[in-house]
């Protein structure tokens, strides 16, 4: 008689606390089986808040002469275009560095090297207040670029490391929108100090506000776990647990990647119409049929704060309906705000920014979880990658369409604008997006299909 009956076990393997590797559940609120924070975890909620405090501070100090280019081109006799440099040398210097600071933070400590370059921003900013001469605030804003290089390039980058994937998402929305914070500080300390005291004793208040992140910042920010080797670098003798260094290896890999590159694309193209509406009305709104007090243009940067709320929804927007869709949708959403900005309207104005930036952050917070999430080695790397382009945009976008203003005027801005915005949704088209891939969390796997994986029941001959 034949009997078919499973294979003896071990106590061991009968035992239920002892399972596959492959099967072992995160706690809740604890770490994942590999180390990285949980959703829910108390290391994730210090991470969470260590990032916003690093991106307040850097984003405060990055654009800290934005709200200042009349009072700082009126100071040294300089023009509109001319003026932006304050902005677009910083921000120059953040793209052309990301890469290069990526690396230094591989073999430093990703979590030091934020540490110094906010401390060495701060110092900065508060000395471009003593500035005799247009260049010497110039040369003070190119190492205020130089410093928060170390930031940008790696906070993405670190969040995407340290956090499992189901919650990376959600965190990388929450530290930009962070950022929208400190840029919308970055705008008002000036405008409100201003009034009182000149645009040099505001630099001097961004240069605390900066100091007081950078403390909170190294307070905060929790141990990083220790990594796997990399197979990109996978030389024998390392001592387990190292962090791998990629560098040109995986800067091809990503740059081969059809998808990374054109949101790279995008995020230039996005970023520098970004940055030239907000340089280039400030402008506007001192002539007519505005004309208002400095005091009251400083009040515009509140409509960051819509890029704050867009930038912590979009994670969950991405999820329901898909990046690209989220994108694409953003990206029309920015436009029509654009259009809101053309009639000589106040009212219209303000609704129009409000939706413009909106739009934007809502796209850049989709589109830098992506890349991110995209990459599945060296993804710091991808991350500089991406900033690189962002910044770039910021740069070359700030100043070129200064053009248009000085020769076209608002409309002429606008239009600039429009055609950059067109042009990255060009850019978007033929990124696959499958279906569950926005952020979604993978479905557990049936019951049935868990005891089929064990070991198949095998023949005795009696």
């Amino acid at each position: 008689m034949v009997t078919s009956r499973p294979a003896a076990q071990s106590p061991a393997a009968q035992s239920p606390a002892v399972q596959s590797p492959a099967f072992i559940p995160a706690s809740p609120g604890g770490p994942a089986p590999d180390g990285r924070l949980a959703a829910g975890s108390a290391g994730l909620k210090r991470l969470q808040l260590a990032m916003a405090a690093a991106g307040l501070g850097a984003f405060a100090m990055l654009y800290s002469t934005q709200a200042l280019l009349p009072s700082i081109g009126a100071a040294f006799g300089v023009g509109p275009t001319a003026a932006s440099l304050t902005v677009s040398v910083t921000t120059g210097l953040v793209g052309l560095t990301v890469l290069p600071m990526s690396a230094v933070a591989e073999r430093a400590g990703r979590t030091r090297v934020m540490t110094v370059a906010l401390a060495v921003a701060c110092a900065a900013v508060a000395a471009g207040a003593a500035s005799p001469v247009f260049w010497a605030l110039i040369a003070t804003r190119v190492l205020v670029g130089l410093a928060l290089a170390g930031v940008v390039a790696v906070a993405m980058g670190h969040i995407g490391d340290e956090v499992e994937p189901s919650a990376a998402g959600r965190a990388i929305g929450l530290y930009v929108s962070g950022t929208t914070l400190g840029g919308l500080l970055g705008r008002l300390i000036p405008a409100a100090v201003e009034g009182t005291g000149g645009w040099r004793w505001s630099m001097v208040a961004l240069g605390i506000a900066g100091a007081a992140c950078t403390a909170a910042f190294a307070c905060l920010v929790p141990s990083p776990r220790l990594q796997p080797r990399s197979p990109l670098r996978d030389r024998p003798g390392r001592p387990p647990g190292r962090r791998a260094r990629p560098g040109i290896g995986a800067v091809r890999q990503h740059l081969g990647d059809p998808a990374i590159v054109r949101l790279c694309a995008a995020a230039l193209l996005l970023m520098g119409g970004f940055v030239a509406v907000y340089n280039y009305l400030t402008y506007r709104l001192t002539e007519a049929p505005f004309q208002l007090p400095k005091s009251l243009i400083g009040l515009i940067f509140l409509a960051y704060l819509a890029g704050t709320v867009t930038s912590g929804l979009a994670a969950g927007v991405a999820a329901r309906i898909g990046r690209l869709r989220t994108m694409y949708g953003s990206i029309a959403l920015a436009v029509t705000g654009l259009a809101l900005t053309l009639p000589g309207d106040l009212p219209s104005v303000l609704a129009g920014l409000l939706i413009f930036t909106s739009g934007f952050f809502g796209c850049h917070a989709t589109a830098s979880a992506w890349v991110t999430t995209r990459a599945r080695t060296a993804k710091s790397h991808a991350s500089a990658l991406y900033l690189t382009a962002y910044y770039a945009g910021s740069s070359i976008g700030g100043t070129l369409i200064g053009l248009a203003w000085t020769h076209g005027g608002w409309t002429a801005t606008v239009l600039s604008v429009a055609a950059c915005y067109t042009a990255a949704a060009c850019c978007l088209a033929g990124i696959r997006d499958p279906a569950g891939a926005a952020g979604r969390p993978a479905r557990a796997a049936p019951a049935t299909a868990l005891r089929r994986s064990g070991p198949r029941p095998r023949t005795r001959s009696t």
